[in-house]
């Protein structure tokens, strides 16, 4: 089995944007007369909108508030964020940049929002991406396999031939039980006991090559 296809995770993996997903949940936890707890925070990477505001409203100790409500204000303040520019995290740009010569399909696989995600490719740029699959165009996010599954579907490969490139456990759930090879760059959280894939301390750290090898060798 070859390589096939290489499937990118984008907040995090992709562009430095946890910081500002940060920013806009402490702001809207006070917004909210509270605190967002690390636990919470740590809790919420990787996954969907909808998801994260469950966790949120949980930590505050609110009942019967509309998640959704919560998530479109999120998403607005995140967008103002967004505005005042992203930056690849390091190695992504040119790891990108390498499988497109190398002439594999590509997608971006994430939680985020369409809305957002539109403004994140004006900098991760759309030709670098034969497909997109966003949080709200799923059924079910990630941890479940649907995302990846999808993506995999759409590029009409074998997600067993691609590899996944994640920074979150909740995303490196997803692409291994979707049946993927995983490179894992971890970033705002710990991988505690999970294993089955490929860590890097960087994107710097992953080429081609590498790639080509896990899937090969399945490893």
């Amino acid at each position: 089995m070859d390589l096939a296809g290489v499937l990118f995770d984008m907040d995090g993996t992709l562009i430095d944007s946890e910081k500002m997903w940060e920013m806009g949940l402490r702001e809207l936890a006070a917004n909210l007369g509270g605190s967002l707890s690390e636990a919470a925070r740590a809790e919420m990477i990787g996954t969907s909108t909808a998801e994260s505001m469950r966790i949120l409203h949980d930590d505050l100790g609110l009942i019967g508030r509309d998640v959704m409500e919560s998530g479109d204000w999120l998403d607005a303040r995140v967008m103002e964020l967004f505005a005042d520019g992203l930056e690849w995290r390091p190695g992504a740009r040119e790891l990108v940049t390498t499988v497109r010569a190398a002439g594999l399909p590509t997608a971006l696989v994430t939680a985020t929002r369409r809305a957002l995600v539109d403004a994140a490719l004006l900098t991760l740029g759309r030709h670098n991406f034969d497909v997109v699959v966003c949080g709200d165009e799923v059924e079910r996010a990630k941890p479940d396999p649907m995302p990846y599954l999808l993506a995999a579907t759409a590029l009409d490969v074998d997600p067993r031939a691609c590899a996944a490139i994640e920074d979150s456990p909740t995303g490196v759930v997803s692409a291994l039980a979707a049946g993927c090879k995983v490179v894992a760059v971890p970033h705002e959280v710990p991988f505690g006991d999970l294993d089955g894939f490929h860590v890097v301390s960087s994107l710097l750290d992953v080429d081609v090559p590498l790639l080509r090898s896990l899937v090969r060798d399945r490893v």
